[in-house]
């Protein structure tokens, strides 16, 4: 600030980066309150999950993970790569969100990007309009759902437009000053954001290019030094990303995500990312970003179709006015975000059904891909707002009104604006809002078992389900490992258990299961539970299962099931209390039972899954099983872990999703199930058949 500068222009000044400090002080505190206490669990985007990892693995100064046990411990969207994983997108946001653990909490990080954020929509706009804009266009992003709810999850978007905005406005700043400084700032930072998400910063920069090009034709003299900088540190960052990628991938042209998914990215045609693939022709995405608009316009930014409104008006009463450069660069922002996304299949993506209204990832996130389109949205709408309400002002003041009168309508015209405006915002975000808290609703109750144990000092593994497949943190994003696996839990999948239980061998076992269908939006699973796992080798092992039987049941059918074939016994005198007794030896399976044996003993593999199915028989839409997995080994000894147990009101229920959870069964399925795990020396095993006492599962 210049100190000769008249008093009370430096009292403007001051007044008004108070009013920036205060925007973003209620931005920060507002997306605080959402972070932690509508996503404390984190979302149904599960990349928070993988931005987390990566976090934790740059605080260690890791780039790959190196797993004790082969796919037992493969996070969500990590590449393999060999013996290691990396994780398939750029290293960069989760860098900035691993600053805010180094001060003191992940989460400290996306207060200070929303801060950061509404800091500079009010510096940019400031540099393409005036202030009294710049507070407008801030007030505007902070009342936009999507900047809210983005700002508040552990996710790319904000970052980069945390990046994109101080390139912007550094770049505004060069140009109006001629500071090679604040250029060389704009390089740094427009490479910063392409090495976070490199098509996002150039849908960004494209219009700041043109520009760009405009003053190095205009005047090359007086426009080289500040463009040569910018472009060459602007270019740093991309060689940065390449070496990233030579480094992770083996290729600096190849990006992580290609290396996981090839036909995952920009382009028509082909695309596909694991099992989700579709034909993405000219005419679906057309189809889908129209889609993707319209709740951008309507749903997802402030006032809702008004503040689209708004923005139309400013735009108009800007070209009008005589548009300057800069307001043509903040503006050509829209249409490049607009246009480059429709190359992106994303957007098809995070509508999910697009016949089905509020489907997908974009009823609880938003238009997310297009989040720099609130830049031009805010500083227009603002533009737009402005000028309402200066025309207003001079209607009223042209139809001989007195003073008085005239400022007593236009605060009330004002007023109601406001009202019906914000009306639209609330009732929006808080629909919005509602939809993610009834995700956490299901999260804290879920996993409510694994908050209570295992206790604070014990070293434990616990095995989690795959709903989605093999991946940890898909969805179980809380529950993530440290990056050496060596924390005081440790958290594996369930398809190599014996491995896993191998390579700890002094921690305590645990399995993590659930009853329902995952689906948190819609308040299931219901229950769920931390069952503790016996890991148990002799000569034999011996399962002893006791189920309930109702009276009511005509029959029960037995059915050992192992790689090799199945058989079946049919008991048709069981009722109350049944006991049935599985061995396991170095080659073979046989079940016996209160209602007689299964007729054939079954060979076993080395490792493998030995299923004990209970059918009880009550009829048609009556009749429920019960399912014991035991998971065996027979490489020398015999030996087995605690089996998972399923009651299943139809056998189409059982295979995950239909655990056993005492108090929490079906009604009409009998009583309490209870397990035990024993080893058997020399012959024992061969000589007695009775129970030595079941317990609890």
């Amino acid at each position: 600030m210049n100190l000769d500068e008249p008093r009370s222009r430096k009292m403007n000044r001051r007044t008004w980066y108070a009013a920036v400090a205060v925007v973003a002080l209620v931005g920060a505190v507002a997306v605080w309150l959402l972070a932690t206490r509508t996503f404390q669990y984190h979302s149904l985007n599960h990349d928070e999950g993988v931005y987390l990892q990566q976090a934790a693995m740059l605080l260690d100064g890791n780039l790959f993970l190196e797993p004790p046990v082969e796919d037992a411990f493969r996070p969500w969207f990590f590449v393999e790569d060999g013996d290691r994983l990396y994780p398939k997108y750029a290293p960069v946001p989760a860098a900035i969100f691993a600053l805010g653990e180094l001060v003191w909490s992940y989460r400290l990080a996306l207060p200070a990007i929303a801060a950061a954020i509404l800091a500079l929509v009010a510096l940019v706009v400031r540099e393409a309009f005036d202030g009294r804009t710049g507070i407008a266009a801030a007030v505007a992003v902070l009342c936009s759902p999507l900047f809210l709810l983005e700002s508040a999850v552990y996710l790319p978007y904000a970052p980069t437009t945390m990046c994109n905005l101080a390139f912007a406005y550094c770049y505004f700043r060069a140009d109006r000053t001629d500071d090679v400084r604040w250029a060389a700032g704009a390089g740094a930072a427009i490479g910063l954001a392409f090495f976070a998400r490199p098509y996002t910063a150039v849908l960004f920069a494209a219009p700041f290019i043109v520009h760009a090009c405009w003053t190095l034709w205009r005047d090359p003299r007086a426009a080289l030094p500040r463009q040569l900088a910018t472009a060459t540190l602007g270019l740093a960052g991309v060689a940065l990303a390449l070496a990233y990628n030579a480094v992770v991938t083996g290729s600096p042209l190849v990006f992580p995500y290609q290396a996981f998914a090839p036909h995952d990215g920009p382009g028509f045609g082909h695309r596909q990312i694991l099992g989700h693939e579709a034909e993405y022709t000219v005419e679906l995405a057309l189809r889908s970003n129209a889609l993707v608009l319209r709740s951008f316009a309507t749903e997802w930014i402030a006032g809702g179709l008004l503040g689209a409104a708004a923005a139309a008006v400013g735009f108009v009463a800007t070209v009008r006015r005589g548009l300057s450069p800069r307001q043509a660069v903040l503006a050509g922002v829209a249409p490049s975000v607009v246009v480059g996304n429709v190359f992106f299949w994303g957007n098809f993506n995070i509508l999910g059904a697009l016949e089905v209204a509020d489907d997908g990832l974009i009823a609880t996130h938003g238009p997310y891909y297009h989040f720099d389109l609130l830049v031009p949205f805010a500083a227009f709408g603002a533009v737009g707002a402005l000028a309402l309400a200066t025309g207003l002002r001079r209607t009223l003041r042209r139809r001989t009104l007195t003073p008085r009168v005239a400022r007593a309508t236009l605060v009330a015209v004002l007023l109601v604006g406001a009202l019906a405006a914000g009306g639209v915002t609330a009732a929006s975000f808080d629909e919005k809002v509602d939809r993610n808290a009834a995700a956490t609703d299901t999260y804290e109750r879920v996993y409510e078992p694994l908050e209570d144990a295992p206790a604070p000092d014990e070293r434990a593994v616990v095995f989690l389900p795959t709903p989605y497949g093999d991946w940890l943190n898909h969805p179980f994003q809380p529950f993530r490992n440290d990056p050496d696996f060596d924390g005081q839990r440790v958290y594996a999948l369930g398809d190599r258990p014996f491995a896993v239980a191998d390579a700890y061998p002094d921690r305590s076992l645990y399995r993590f299961a659930y009853r329902g269908a995952w689906s948190p939006q819609a308040g299931s699973p219901h229950a769920s539970r931390l069952q503790p796992v016996d890991h148990v080798a002799g000569d034999a092992v011996r399962l002893n299962a006791t189920v309930a039987v109702p009276d009511a049941a005509s029959g029960a059918t037995v059915t050992l099931t192992a790689a090799d074939g199945s058989a079946t016994s049919v008991a048709s005198n069981a009722s109350g209390s049944t006991s049935l007794w599985v061995t396991v030896t170095n080659d073979t399976v046989s079940v016996r039972g209160d209602g007689g044996n299964v007729d054939d003993s079954l060979p076993v593999a080395d490792r493998e899954d030995v299923t004990l199915t209970v059918f009880v028989d009550r009829g048609p839409g009556s009749s429920f099983s019960y399912r014991f997995e035991l998971p065996v080994r027979t490489d020398g000894d015999a030996a087995a872990l605690t089996p998972r147990v399923e009651r299943c009101t139809a056998i189409r229920d059982c295979g995950g999703e239909a655990a056993y959870i005492p108090d929490e069964s079906p009604d009409g399925t009998g009583g309490d199930v209870r397990t035990d795990l024993v080893a058997l020396e020399g012959d024992e095993f061969g000589t007695e058949n009775e129970t030595a006492g079941a317990t609890d599962p």
